[in-house]
């Protein structure tokens, strides 16, 4: 493995693996130095867990060698965004709050993919308690895109995003409450999966909003978001919000294509939401696609998208300040502004009003789910363009425009962002497929075939590696 080079995908890394092409420790020498290398430029890693992942790499390789070998994730680098919570590790939130938070256990997430015997390479920047912005009065800088450090990760899994993007992790793990999986994943050229509100256990995540905050991958292929998903889904008494519901298995049908398929494509949503004209000719382009691999597309409608985003600026901000509401009273200077003052327009939401939100939101998801009745899957706008640059990027207590993904966290099915083309800049434009609920395969399904056909993915950052 060389540092200079991407690091494989999570399939191609255990095919590498399988053979002794590779071990885990030259992945993990590799991951580590590509992540120190670039992290001046990227600010993607709050922390790199050096001497960890060499320990666990180790171990990995001592296992694979004995015959032990857990499954296709064991000793594959990965990361985790600074809410999760790793034993022993600092969880800050990228927070001033948390500066001396250390974990006492494993995150649910994180013991499963510990237990597949994955290692960890670092913690990842976010937003602030993954809310707010991208944000310079903090104790760590925001992350930048890798297509261009001038421009916007998206957020809040920003560090996520811009890890994978540059080849540094095959898999890290965002959280997505309106997007945050997404967003990242979209204005950073990867894949991004945010699974069905349940499906992935929250326990030992930093909350933001309990009704809906999901967990998540980012990887750079599809492929690689079923193998991720595989390890992390499940149940978890532990876990209030998850769902005991069965896991299947995502691999067994993503080569199965999309021939006889039927795609609800949402195309009028896109200028509900003011999505741009470049990102609205690359979904064109994209139904066009599914139709020529064997798709019966047709066009759907959304209800409108200022009903979602009413239900969504309502509960999330109502929720966050319930969990927010000390420290924002004692010590409201440790936070960010613009953490701080979003976080406080909560406190101005009543009762009657949340109440309301939560009536609409479901009214809302029937309808979408209805939608299914006649298609097996949507495909949507998740952005309305390329990333902005980080310097544009809305900073104001009340955003000038909500992200348009959020529709997906207010009806809590499942929704994946991926590569769909670039702008006439050179920066990515992305595609959403979403299913129904706990129909995460039939969404990576829609994706694979998409993302085959397309060879999107065949296209990496251009980023120069220090002699």
């Amino acid at each position: 493995m060389k540092a200079q080079e991407p690091l494989p995908t999570i399939a191609e890394a255990s095919r590498r693996i399988a053979t002794g092409e590779v071990s885990p420790v030259e992945l993990a020498e590799a991951a580590l130095q590509r992540a120190a290398a670039l992290n001046d430029r990227l600010s993607a890693f709050i922390e790199i867990t050096a001497e960890r992942a060499r320990a666990a790499a180790k171990r990995a390789e001592a296992d694979i060698r004995g015959g032990r070998r857990r499954g296709p994730l064991h000793g594959i680098p990965y990361g985790l965004k600074d809410i999760y919570d790793a034993r022993g590790l600092r969880t800050t939130a990228h927070s001033r709050l948390l500066l001396d938070n250390i974990a006492a256990e494993d995150a649910a997430t994180t013991a499963r993919l510990e237990a597949a015997g994955m290692v960890l390479i670092g913690k990842l920047a976010t937003h602030e308690f993954a809310t707010g912005g991208p944000a310079f009065d903090l104790p760590f800088p925001p992350a930048r895109n890798p297509w261009n450090p001038a421009h916007f990760t998206g957020g809040s899994s920003s560090g996520s995003g811009a890890a994978v993007a540059a080849g540094i992790l095959p898999l890290a793990m965002g959280s997505d409450t309106g997007g945050s999986i997404r967003l990242p994943a979209a204005y950073c050229g990867t894949v991004g999966l945010k699974p069905t509100y349940g499906r992935v256990s929250r326990r030992g995540v930093v909350p933001l909003c309990y009704s809906l905050d999901t967990c998540g991958p980012l990887t750079w292929t599809v492929e690689d978001a079923a193998l991720a998903l595989q390890a992390l889904a499940g149940y978890d008494p532990r876990d209030p919000g998850s769902a005991d519901v069965p896991v299947p298995d995502y691999g067994a049908g993503l080569r199965r294509g999309v021939a006889g398929m039927r795609i609800g494509y949402a195309r009028r949503f896109s200028e509900d939401a003011g999505v741009g004209g470049e990102q609205q000719a690359a979904l064109d382009a994209a139904a066009q696609l599914l139709a020529g691999l064997g798709a019966e597309v047709i066009e759907v409608a959304l209800p409108p998208n200022d009903q979602f985003q009413a239900v969504a600026r309502t509960i999330s901000p109502s929720e966050s300040f319930a969990i927010h509401q000390d420290d924002l009273r004692k010590r409201p200077e440790l936070y960010a502004r613009v953490t701080r003052e979003r976080l406080m327009l909560g406190g101005f939401v009543t009762a009657a009003q949340y109440v309301q939100a939560q009536r609409l939101r479901r009214i809302l998801t029937a309808k979408v789910a209805a939608l299914f009745d006649a298609c097996d899957a949507l495909l949507t706008a998740v952005i309305p363009g390329p990333a902005p640059l980080l310097a544009d990027t809305d900073d104001g207590p009340w955003r000038r425009a909500q992200p348009i993904s959020s529709v997906f966290n207010v009806t809590g099915q499942p929704a994946l962002a991926l590569p769909c083309g670039f702008a006439a800049n050179g920066l990515p434009l992305s595609a959403q497929i979403v299913g129904r609920a706990f129909a995460e395969a039939t969404v990576l399904r829609v994706a694979h075939a998409y993302e085959q056909a397309a060879r999107w993915t065949s296209r990496r950052p251009a980023l120069a590696m220090p002699d």
